[in-house]
This record gives C-alpha cells, structure tokens and sequence, in this order.
C-alpha cells in the first residue's frame, strides 16, 4: 500500500470505523463495503467530512455476481500471458464478492477535488430477485442517470429516485441486458413491417451461438497447404 492511500485509510477509518469494511484492492487504490442500511450516512460523512471531502461521484455501475468465482480465466496481464492465464478456480480466501451471497451490487466510484484522492465504495444489494439499494441523488446530482443506466442495464432498484426509467434501451425492451444470465441474442428483435407500416417486436430468430476468439497465423504449421514444405533457412 503507497503512503497516501494509507494515509487516506486512516481518515476513512476514523470517520467511519464499524460502518465499512476494507475489500481487497490493488496497491493505489482504496476500497470498500458498506452495509445498505447504512448507505446514504455512509456517503454524506465521505462528502461532507474535511478530511475526506469527496464531492464528486465519478461514476456508479451494477454489478453481477452470478457464478462468480467460478472462472478460471485470470485476465490481468492477459496480453503479455496468452494462454498461461488459465488457472484453477479460485481460493475461498481470494473471493471479493459482497458478504451475505448477494448476487447484485452497486459500485460507486468518488473524487475529492479538494484532497485529490479517489475511493471505491460498493454496496450489496438486499435480495437477488428484485435487487434494490437506496438511491444517492440527494448526496450526488450526477447519481441521476447513473443509477439510471445501472437500473436499465441491471434491473437494479434506487429507493427514492425522482425519475428511475430506462435510458440505454428502447421503451418496450424485455430483460437487462448486462446481467449473466441474459442471452446473447436476446428475448426479442425488432423489424419493419411493410404490410403493417410500422416496427414490430417478435420472438428473436437467431440461432444460439457460441463465441470462441480464433487465432489464424501465417504459419506453415497452421495452413495445410504449407505443412509439408520445407522452411528455408535465413541468411
């Protein structure tokens, strides 16, 4: 941990030590959980407090769980690795999910213009069938469509939101496409009509697909044509 987010750590812990819980992150940066009961007290103390004055909300985003832990894909570092990546499921102890087996959670990214520092907060969601968090736009005006992009996307629910409507999709989009569980095609597709004169929505006729990446090398030992032809040696 550098010196400065120590330090920060300290502040944070001062202010609102029993109220959040440290999670894992990397080296400069500062993370952690906040019970949802807790939510709204939890960030007016991080806006308003001197020592920490984190007036901006930079950014909020959904989170699913759903199957987490189980990849065995470790994707940092993915471009110098290749397919040295691959690893076993992880360690019961390298788990980060939010505590209670929440599936859903809201993560919101904070700035102190004043002390120029930067703070991860998450919050878990109450149940995984209709997920819902307390909304934050009375802390934050940016939260609005934010929480709105996060509610459209997630199906996340902001109690207390002045206008909580979708804003990325079309009016009658079925589903929220970025949960884990959302088909890669879709629930529906849309087309003209031209007896009808108009856009229908229908059931989605797209095959199920699988997406695999491919690599293809200019390689005498990947084309057949050239498997048996002799390597010419170089000057």
């Amino acid at each position: 941990m550098t010196e400065p987010i120590s330090a920060l750590a300290q502040k944070v812990d001062a202010h609102l030590a029993g109220r959040v819980r440290r999670v894992p992150a990397l080296a400069d940066e500062l993370a952690y959980e906040v019970e949802p009961g807790v939510l709204t007290e939890v960030c007016r103390t991080l806006r308003d407090a001197p020592e920490l004055k984190f007036e901006m909300l930079m950014d909020l985003a959904g989170v699913d769980y759903l199957e987490y832990g189980m990849d065995q894909w470790q994707t940092q570092s993915a471009t110098r690795t290749g397919f040295s990546r691959g690893r076993t499921p992880y360690e019961e102890a390298e788990l980060t999910a939010p505590v209670g087996g929440a599936r859903f959670a809201v993560a919101y990214q904070l700035l102190s213009i004043t002390h120029n520092r930067r703070l991860r907060l998450r919050a878990r969601c109450e149940t995984g069938t209709e997920p819902v968090v307390d909304s934050v736009t009375d802390i934050w005006a940016s939260a609005n469509w934010f929480e709105r992009e996060a509610f459209d996307l997630f199906g996340i629910l902001f109690r207390g939101h002045p206008d909580l409507r979708r804003i990325l999709t079309d009016y009658g989009f079925i589903g929220h496409p970025f949960r884990k569980d959302f088909p890669l095609t879709g629930n529906v597709e849309v087309r003209y009509d031209p007896e009808r004169k108009r856009v229908v929505y229908q059931p989605v006729s797209i095959e199920p697909r699988v997406l695999v990446p491919r690599v293809i090398r200019d390689d005498n030992r990947y084309n057949p044509a050239l498997r048996d032809e002799p390597t010419v040696p170089r000057s």
